[in-house]
C-alpha cells in the first residue's frame, strides 16, 4: 500500500527516551520489520492491538474545519512510547504498524480555495482515496483477529473504520460515538462531516448511538432526518451536563444496549473534549475524566471491536498535552479489554 509508513526500530529508539531503573512501553511493544501483506505479517503475532496513525486534514479541510488533524499521530507516539511498562499497561500486547501519510496530496489540495465548487469536488474526491486505504487496513487488522485502535486524521476515518471492520466480519457494524456532531450529514461528496451517514447508505453500519450531541450546532433537519431512522439513537450534551435530566452512566447503558448485540466501533472525537485542541474545539464539553469513563465502559464488552480517536489538531505547543490525553484513552481501553 502506497500511502502506509512502517514504523521502524529506528524511529521508536529516535523516539525512546530510556531511564535507569524504568522499563518503558516503547521497549516492548512489537514491530513488524518488513511488509509484505498487513494479515499474513500479524496473524500469527502474540498481540491484540494493531495501532496505526492517519496523518491528514483533508476530510477535515472538505468539511471547512480547522486543520491540524495530521498532527495528532506525532504527538501520540511521543507520550505513548514514553509511558512505564508495567503490569497496567501491557505493551507486550500491542503492536504499532505505522502511520497511512498524504504528504504531497495534503500540499496540493490545502492551497485550493474550498470556497469554489470545482476545487472543493477535488478535495472531496480525494477523501476517497484515505476511505480505500484506511478500509483495506483495518480489514486487515480485522480479520487477523486483531484489535485495530486507529489515532488521528479527521472523523472522515470512522467510514473506513466500519467499512473495513464490516467487510472483515462479513455483517454491517454497530457504533457508539462520543461527539459533539452527527457526523451524519447529506452525501453531497466525502468529507469529515458525513462519514456515519455514507457508512449507513452503504450498508455497513446498522444502530448507531451519538453520545453527547451539541444542541447548538445539531440543525432542525438533521434532528428529523435522526427522529425517521429507527436505528440512531442519541442524547445531548445539555440534557446531561447543564440540564441534568438524564445522568452520564445510565446514558451510557442505554447506549450500549442500543449497539452491543453486534460488534461495535467506540468513536471518540476530540471536539466533544473541553478545551481540547481540535478541528472545533469546544469551551463547553466532557471531561478527559468522563472521556476516559466512556472508553473504559464500551471496552470492557466482548464486542467492541475497534477504538477511534480523531479530530485532535495539536500545535507545537499543546503536542504533549494531546500526546498525553491520547495515550491515556488508549491504555484505558487496553486495560478495560482484559488486563
Amino acid at each position: 500500500m502506497n500511502h502506509l509508513n512502517l514504523f521502524t526500530e529506528k524511529e521508536k529508539q529516535h523516539l525512546l527516551k530510556k531511564r535507569k531503573g524504568e522499563s518503558k512501553f516503547g521497549e516492548h511493544i512489537q514491530l513488524i520489520p518488513n511488509l509484505t501483506n498487513i494479515y499474513d505479517d500479524i496473524v500469527n503475532l502474540d498481540v491484540d492491538y494493531v495501532l496505526f496513525g492517519i496523518k491528514e486534514d483533508i476530510g477535515v479541510y472538505g468539511n471547512f474545519g480547522q486543520t491540524g488533524t495530521y498532527m495528532a499521530w506525532e504527538a501520540t507516539l511521543k507520550v505513548l512510547l514514553n509511558i512505564q511498562s508495567n503490569n497496567f499497561t501491557s505493551a507486550k500486547r500491542v503492536l504499532i504498524l505505522g502511520h497511512l501519510e498524504y504528504a504531497e496530496q495534503r500540499d496540493a489540495l490545502l492551497a485550493l480555495d474550498a470556497s469554489k465548487k470545482k476545487e472543493l469536488s477535488k478535495v472531496r474526491k480525494f477523501v476517497e482515496t484515505i476511505d480505500q486505504d484506511v478500509t483495506n487496513v483495518v480489514s486487515s487488522i480485522v480479520k487477523a483477529g486483531k484489535i485495530p485502535i486507529v489515532i488521528g486524521g479527521g472523523h472522515n476515518n470512522a467510514y473506513g473504520n466500519i467499512k473495513g471492520s464490516a467487510i472483515a466480519k462479513n455483517k454491517r457494524i454497530n457504533v457508539v460515538n462520543f461527539d459533539a456532531h452527527s457526523d451524519f450529514r447529506a452525501e453531497e461528496g466525502r468529507h469529515s462531516g458525513n462519514g456515519f451517514s455514507y457508512a449507513y447508505a452503504e450498508g455497513f453500519l446498522k444502530n448507531y448511538f451519538i453520545f453527547g450531541l451539541h444542541e447548538n450546532y445539531t440543525s432542525d433537519t438533521m434532528l428529523k432526518k435522526m427522529k425517521k431512522v429507527k436505528s440512531i439513537k442519541y442524547n445531548t450534551y445539555e440534557s446531561i451536563e447543564v440540564r441534568n435530566e438524564v445522568d452520564f452512566k445510565p446514558e451510557m447503558k442505554s447506549a450500549l444496549d442500543h449497539i452491543s448485540d453486534k460488534s461495535f466501533g467506540i468513536e471518540i472525537d476530540c471536539d466533544a473534549i473541553i478545551n481540547i485542541p481540535s478541528s472545533a474545539k469546544t469551551p463547553s464539553g466532557f471531561s478527559v475524566k468522563q472521556a476516559r469513563q466512556f472508553v473504559n465502559y464500551f471496552g470492557k464488552h466482548e464486542n467492541a471491536s475497534y477504538l477511534h480517536i480523531c479530530e485532535a489538531a495539536p500545535t507545537k505547543k499543546t503536542m504533549s498535552k494531546v500526546g498525553k490525553l491520547i495515550t491515556y484513552l488508549i491504555t484505558d481501553f487496553i486495560r478495560a479489554n482484559g488486563n
